[in-house]
């Protein structure tokens, strides 16, 4: 008899725990947003924030609710920018142009010189704190790969002569190696950039002279002698406008003393 009694209630006690468990779920449910589930479904997934959002599925539920600006997600481009048009029902502003991430420096040991041999941890902020690195030069690529641990693509790469460089083809324009990067080496340029300044230095030329085999110089041939090739000499650095005619650049790269002037793709 008594435990007959016990079993009751228990089973009274279980039957009561749930029904509350059931009104308490039903009660503080979170209602899901299926717009949001729509668009988290069309974006790429690389939860690389540069769009200013934690994640894709934070930038979805921005953009469902109308919080957010469509075309902020530079992996997926323009297709994604429609995509999501069509589910939000709004006219489709487009994306911006895609931009890629370029390093601006062809520098290394053999043609850069050094003030001292760093060996502390690979890690290019923890170099840069050390008298800024070990190059004489002071703005350029410190050669660590930093940037490359934290590219979510695998988009960066160092060759066996230490040179840091981007393929264009794999960034997604996430932004995070130009986060990571203490001397600001790694910018932006447009993906359909066909030249670069390989060169982030603002030294005077007679100062790059004595320290890097490969740096502007400030010479101005490019913009003296090729005003068609978009490039512009400012505080002893060229730098190309990519909204400006670029014919001329190709030529402005062979005259270049240097060579600072790459071929970015």
């Amino acid at each position: 008899m008594n435990i007959l009694f016990a079993f009751l209630i228990i089973a009274s006690l279980g039957l009561l725990l749930g029904m509350g468990l059931a009104l308490a779920a039903k009660k503080f449910a979170v209602e899901k947003d299926e717009r949001a589930e729509e668009i988290l479904a069309v974006l790429p997934g690389a939860n690389c924030g540069a769009c200013g959002y934690p994640g894709c599925s934070g930038y979805a539920t921005a953009l469902s609710t109308g919080k957010a600006q469509n075309g902020l997600c530079s992996p997926g481009g323009a297709k994604t920018s429609t995509l999501v048009s069509k589910i939000l029902g709004i006219a489709d502003g487009g994306a911006g142009e895609r931009m890629v991430a370029f390093v601006h420096c062809r520098g290394n040991n053999e043609l850069t010189k050094r003030d001292f041999q760093y060996e502390g941890i690979e890690d290019c902020t923890a170099a840069h704190m050390l008298f800024q690195g070990e190059s004489s030069c002071k703005y350029g690529c410190l050669h660590l790969g930093s940037c490359m641990r934290v590219c979510p693509t695998n988009a960066i790469h160092r060759d066996e002569k230490g040179n840091v460089s981007v393929d264009p083809d794999a960034c997604i324009g996430c932004l995070k190696c130009t986060l990571v990067c203490p001397t600001k080496v790694i910018r932006m340029i447009p993906a359909r950039g066909s030249h670069a300044i390989a060169c982030n230095s603002h030294d005077p030329g007679p100062v790059v002279r004595k320290i890097c085999q490969v740096g502007c110089i400030a010479c101005k041939i490019c913009e003296k002698k090729f005003p068609d090739s978009g490039c512009t000499v400012t505080n002893f650095l060229s730098d190309i406008d990519y909204g400006k005619p670029m014919t001329q650049i190709a030529d402005a790269a062979l005259a270049c003393p240097t060579k600072c002037i790459v071929e970015a793709r």
